[in-house]
Parts: C-alpha cells; structure tokens; sequence
C-alpha cells in the first residue's frame, strides 16, 4: 500500500508573479489555477489516485512552469526545457504518466496564448524535453 500524496509543504515556494518582457506582471497562481481546472476536467481519474494534494501540486507546478516559461521568452530560452525536462524525470520517477505533463503543457500554453502569445509558444516548444524524458 502507498502512502497518500501529500500537498508541497517546505522547499522553495512556487513564485507569486511574473514580468513579461513588455512590462506586464503576470499573477502566476490564477493562471495556474486555470491550467489545472482544465487539467483535471480532462483526467478526473486523478482525483482517486492523489486526492486534493494533486489539485496543490498541479497549482504548485505550473506557476513554476509560467515562471519558466516567462524567463525563457525574457532572459535565458534554455531555462524552459532544461527545468521541464527535470521535472519529467522526477515526475517519471514517481511514475507520473509523462503524456499527461505533455497535455498540461499544451494546456498552458492555451491559457496563455491571448495574454501572451511568445510565453504560449515556448510552452509548446518545452513538449520535447518532455518526449526526450519518456523512455521508448
């Protein structure tokens, strides 16, 4: 028997906000909150699988993933594959099914595209450090 997942508790927390290179602060938890509300309508199984600490962690992950995201289009475009690729192979080894990081990148990049279309087409390009992840 596992042991039930636990919501992000310690470490570095997820970043609040985000600055696009125009200027624009971006509030990351909405944004993330979104992402994940139309993640988990796609796989509700996942609500038996982690409970509400899923919800936490999915919300946790992606203002982390936005915060990339952002930085990429802004100061380092290496930052968004090199940390999406990290976190496929700790997801990987908590046997996290790695397509479903795929989607919710594709997610993502949904929910940014009309606010930020440059942040929404790297998200898309970071799909590939995740298929670089999946072993096969």
């Amino acid at each position: 028997m596992t042991a039930p997942v636990r919501p992000p508790e310690g470490g570095t927390p997820p970043p609040e906000q985000a600055t696009l290179a125009d200027g624009t602060l971006l509030d990351l938890r909405p944004l993330a909150e979104e992402i994940c509300r139309r993640y988990r309508a796609e796989f509700p199984d996942e609500q038996g699988r982690y409970g509400d600490a899923g919800i936490a962690w999915c919300v946790h992950d992606n203002q982390h993933i936005l915060q990339w995201a952002v930085v990429a289009t802004t100061y380092d475009e290496t930052i968004l594959t090199t940390q999406v690729a990290w976190l496929a192979g700790l997801l990987a080894a908590r046997s996290f099914p790695l397509p479903r990081l795929v989607r919710d990148l594709e997610l993502a990049a949904d929910v940014m595209r009309i606010q930020a279309p440059a942040v929404a087409e790297a998200l898309l390009g970071a799909r590939s450090a995740v298929a670089g992840s999946t072993p096969g």
